[in-house]
């Protein structure tokens, strides 16, 4: 199973990608492809294609949340499947929230399609219960917040109230080496989803855990609260990037195996036979 990240705010050192403050991951299971959202512009595309990529050839494209930062490269996406040649029709994959305006600072930052507009382009499936993709690639659904620290931060609002990211989602990989868990923003807790992953999949041992943390601005009980967490759960490695932010990435390298993470990395794990 590979997971490469396609965009990020942070491109590594001596690659020659494009990075943007969004989010887009690819994952290859066997002969399935999966898209985990899409950042914010373009940039996606071009780092897919300048990585030897196809993003057209992609059977899933799953988005962890609706906002603006992951979802708003599927207009490039779409343009591309007219244009490149490759015809095939990819499951569209989100939590049934997914297509509400969310506003902040009086701007929408929410899905800029709908449902309907979007089913021309491929099956569109809304799903608060988890979803398996494949044998090992499970979408999470909606993800029940468990930790009091966490999972409590309006984004904007939504029809007059504040919104608390109702869509937000993960995946959960299994390997050979142990759970695998990709985050877009981790909005419900980044514990809470980590836990979540682990009863859904019946997988005990973590081996990585990839995305946004977010974690950036948190209040210190929140930083605190997830670097006890992650201290107890013993994972391999994780790769905290996005929205994790400096001080919360520091604190979590004091007590978990934190690896640099950005557009340049490829990740390759043992899978299940």
């Amino acid at each position: 199973m590979d997971i490469t990240p396609l965009c990020d705010n942070t491109v590594l050192t001596d690659h020659y990608y494009l990075g943007e403050p969004g989010l887009s991951i690819h994952i290859r299971d066997r002969d399935t492809e999966v898209l985990f959202d899409l950042g914010y512009s373009d940039v996606f595309l071009r780092n897919a294609l300048a990585m030897g990529i196809a993003p057209c050839d992609a059977d899933h494209v799953v988005f962890s949340h609706c906002h603006l930062d992951h979802t708003w490269g599927l207009g490039p996406l779409l343009r591309h499947h007219v244009t490149g040649g490759n015809k095939k029709s990819p499951e569209f994959l989100g939590h049934p929230a997914l297509f509400r305006s969310v506003r902040f600072d009086g701007a929408e930052i929410g899905m800029n399609t709908t449902a309907e507009g979007l089913a021309r382009y491929g099956e569109v499936r809304l799903s608060q219960a988890p979803v398996e993709i494949t044998e090992d690639i499970i979408f999470l659904g909606e993800i029940p917040r468990c930790f009091d620290f966490e999972g409590k931060t309006a984004i904007g609002t939504s029809e007059g109230a504040p919104d608390l990211v109702p869509d937000d989602t993960a995946l959960a990989c299994r390997t050979d080496e142990g759970l695998v868990i990709v985050t877009g923003c981790a909005h419900a807790g980044i514990c809470s989803t980590v836990e979540y992953a682990k009863e859904v999949s019946g997988e005990k041992k973590v081996a990585d855990v990839i995305g946004g943390f977010h974690l950036l601005d948190a209040p210190p009980d929140q930083i605190e609260g997830t670097c006890r967490f992650f201290k107890n759960l013993g994972a391999d490695r994780i790769h905290p990037c996005h929205c994790t932010g400096l001080a919360a990435t520091l604190a979590l390298a004091g007590v978990a195996k934190v690896r640099e993470t950005g557009v340049g990395l490829r990740l390759s794990f043992e899978r299940r036979s």
